[in-house]
């Protein structure tokens, strides 16, 4: 990281003591779900201009995703399908 910025966040107290319970860094534990957040939301866009300039993924395609991804049982059925 390049640097930080101190800000203020309100979260719902239920939150708070949830995440003192979970780590003793919650500006860390934040700061890699927001990481997190932002890379899912900048791949889904991506996808989407793929698609747009592509088309829509096969099932095949998908199912080649998942195994690759998540090692998923049931992509052999779902390639098949396609």
């Amino acid at each position: 990281m390049s640097g930080t910025t101190r800000i203020t966040v309100t979260l719902p107290t239920e939150q708070v003591e949830a995440l003192k319970g979970l780590t003793d860094n919650i500006s860390g534990y934040v700061a890699e779900a927001v990481a997190r957040r932002i890379r899912n939301e900048l791949l889904g866009q991506y996808l989407d201009r793929y698609e747009e300039e592509h088309g829509a993924f096969t099932e095949a395609e998908l199912a080649e995703a998942d195994a690759r991804l998540f090692g998923t049982e049931g992509s052999e059925e779902r390639a098949a399908a396609a």
